[in-house]
């Protein structure tokens, strides 16, 4: 693992998942109790696109952590939801942040 024992990348992990939105709601969305559009899970998307980000900002990522957490699968899923449009200020800044960590990660 890239960083001192992994333990940056499990609390980014961990910090991550405790506010995911597919794990506890995109269910709903596609069992049809819930909408895209619901003002709940935008909330929880909203705060999860922060927490995200804030993960990201974390010292001491090698790329080989940062591929491990690539927002880009789990945007892309909200996207084909309709929670999130390409669009989304958060969604961009998500990205952009993701790609400033990796610029100056530590090589593995």
């Amino acid at each position: 693992m890239g960083t001192i024992d992994g333990q940056a990348l499990t609390r980014a992990i961990s910090t991550i998942s405790q506010s995911d939105p597919l794990i506890k709601l995109l269910q709903q969305v596609r069992m049809g109790r819930m909408q895209a559009t619901d003002a709940g899970l935008r909330a929880v998307t909203e705060s999860w696109l922060g927490i995200y980000e804030q993960a990201l900002s974390m010292e001491g990522f090698t790329r080989f952590d940062l591929r491990r957490l690539n927002p880009a699968p789990r945007l892309a899923v909200l996207t084909q939801v309709g929670v999130l449009s390409d669009e989304h200020p958060g969604l961009i800044s998500l990205k952009a942040s993701y790609e400033r960590a990796f610029s100056r990660a530590l090589a593995e």
